[in-house]
């Protein structure tokens, strides 16, 4: 999701890297569990993050439209993200405790918080979010510790590729100007990405045979 934002306002004004040291600990929240309601449709989820729900909860993709994702568009696609729930306004995912019930394979949104990104030059860095998290406390923490995601760099690079992917087919569909193309661009990328199963243990490696197939078909850069 792109967002036009003045960093100063809602950041420390420094910007890291993975190895980097920056105060985003909160100490496990102890069921705070704040920043898990009233988001609305904003925890859009990548192909990354669908898989990892698929496997905590034993639901396909299909199921978990039905149940606890949602599609939206966002930036001109259709994309799937994170269901509130209509009586509390929270995660579908968060127990009577306050606790994520899929907390070890939590989407990427949930992992990152409160820390963000920003998109320059075909990369990213982080930083950290200062208005967001209730917790005013909080430790320093090496930020790839903090994500607790096996085989950070390929998965960094996949996070940039991905960024790239739909900001690049986003502007594609745009110059078209055809609504029927931008649906069927839509669902295309829906069944290739999200529908579509990934072998176990081999997702990095068929995300990329994707990624490379559609950039080959829209004809993007």
């Amino acid at each position: 999701m792109q967002r036009n934002i003045d960093m100063n306002e809602i950041s420390d004004g420094n910007l890291y890297t993975s190895n980097d040291l920056v105060r985003a600990d909160c100490g496990g929240c102890l069921g705070c569990s704040a920043c898990c309601r009233g988001m609305g449709t904003s925890i859009v989820l990548d192909p990354y993050d669908t898989q990892n729900i698929q496997k905590a909860t034993g639901q396909s993709m299909e199921e978990l439209l039905s149940t606890c994702l949602e599609l939206h568009v966002v930036d001109g696609l259709i994309l799937p993200n994170m269901k509130m729930a209509e009586k509390t306004d929270a995660c579908v995912f968060l127990n009577s405790d306050g606790r994520c019930s899929i907390h070890a394979l939590r989407p990427g949104f949930c992992r990152m918080f409160p820390l963000g990104r920003i998109y320059e030059e075909h990369s990213f860095r982080y930083f950290l979010q200062t208005k967001e998290c209730r917790k005013s406390a909080r430790a320093k923490i090496r930020i790839r510790k903090w994500l607790g995601i096996p085989d950070l760099k390929r998965y960094e690079q996949f996070i940039c590729d991905w960024h790239y992917l739909l900001k690049d087919l986003g502007r594609h569909i745009e110059t078209v100007q055809d609504d029927a193309y931008q649906k069927q661009a839509s669902l295309f990328l829906l069944k290739q990405f999200y529908m579509t199963p990934y072998a176990p243990e081999q997702f990095y490696e068929e995300f990329n045979t994707r990624l490379h197939g559609t950039r080959r078909l829209f004809h993007l850069s």
